[in-house]
């Protein structure tokens, strides 16, 4: 089966991430899945174009109900969409975005919810048949670059002085977009670092939409609110802005941060978050109902108590890594995400 795929392919960001792990999984079961970056297309129709070429696309899906989902609208092959989290928490509060993404619900073979909670805000917004939204919360794998070196890349970001093995860095994994809201913690942070100075928060993650290889080309993905934190960052102490890593790099960083936190004011499923577990790296996440949906406070993480904590309570710390760790290979596992997507696909040839 050709199979178009359809997402949000800003580098290194999650939502990449998750949509080649996902095109890995459709073509290991034999099938041709073309990955394309929905900012590509201007309209459905487009896309309908491009899936009527020789030889033709079989089958579509899509991640993000209302940016990519909405481009399948005039296709006349089956396709399936798989919710990206704003698409649910955010967009649906806007009438004209609900409507177009009840049109791709009810005209979606299936539809994939990382969580329960998803799944539930979808029936509960949107007009939906439940028998065809599935919940397959996402397949975690982690692999750290054996060449990462923990102290230049602090020094890299910034971070001076003769003993950075000592400092307590906490590690905020976001792309520099307000609904990651990475300015939320900057000045609990920045007193905090005052008060002890081994305290430090570093963010790291992409700041810009596509790269072209021969030339410095870079868009910035919000460039108004890119300059903001910058500017804040920068006048912060204690508070430092990253250049984003490859992803096996990030790996390293994270194994080696004191704790990884989240600020998000909305997420379908945190892979930094799974990420961190994976590694053995005690998480800090923002309480809000996707975070909420992964961390079970004082058991699998902390959502926003006190950071301070981690500190203090090495016992609560060596809990949470390990029930952090248990919970991944128990809830993420990769081989069970593979298998569902490969019998989802396969549902489509039934069309």
């Amino acid at each position: 089966m050709k199979l178009l795929f359809l997402a949000c392919l800003s580098p290194k960001t999650g939502n990449h991430t998750t949509a080649e792990r996902i095109r890995s999984h459709i073509e290991s079961a034999g099938h041709t899945c073309e990955l394309r970056d929905a900012a590509a297309f201007q309209s459905p129709a487009e896309v309908a174009h491009l899936i009527s070429r020789h030889p033709p696309f079989e089958g579509a899906l899509a991640i993000h109900l209302h940016r990519a989902g909405s481009l399948l609208l005039d296709i006349q092959v089956p396709f399936g969409v798989i919710f990206g989290g704003t698409d649910i928490n955010e967009d649906v509060k806007v009438e004209q975005k609900r409507v177009v993404m009840e049109q791709v619900l009810l005209k979606a073979r299936f539809a994939v919810a990382f969580t329960d909670q998803l799944k539930e805000e979808a029936e509960l917004f949107l007009l939906s048949q439940s028998s065809k939204i599935y919940v397959q919360p996402q397949g975690i794998q982690t692999e750290v670059s054996e060449k990462f070196h923990w102290a230049e890349f602090l020094r890299s970001s910034g971070v001076m002085g003769e003993h950075v093995e000592e400092l307590h860095v906490f590690l905020l994994v976001c792309g520099l977009r307000r609904v990651k809201d990475p300015l939320y913690l900057v000045e609990m942070f920045s007193e905090w670092h005052r008060e002890n100075p081994l305290n430090v928060l570093v963010v790291i993650g992409p700041r810009y939409l596509f790269f072209l290889s021969n030339i410095d080309v870079r868009q910035k993905i919000d460039p108004v609110f890119t300059v903001e934190v910058e500017a804040v960052v920068k006048k912060a102490a204690g508070v430092f802005l990253a250049q984003e890593r490859s992803q096996r790099e990030l790996h390293a960083a994270m194994r080696r941060c004191f704790s990884v936190v989240n600020s998000s004011v909305s997420e379908g499923m945190s892979a930094a978050i799974l990420e961190a577990m994976d590694l053995g790296v005690p998480v800090l996440a923002r309480d809000i109902p996707g975070n909420a949906a992964v961390v079970r406070h004082e058991v699998t993480g902390l959502l926003y108590s006190s950071p301070q904590r981690l500190l203090s309570e090495h016992d609560l710390r060596d809990r949470l890594v390990r029930n952090g760790k248990l919970y991944v290979e128990e809830h993420h596992c990769l081989k069970r995400e593979r298998e569902t997507y490969r019998r989802l696909v396969d549902s489509l040839l039934c069309a």
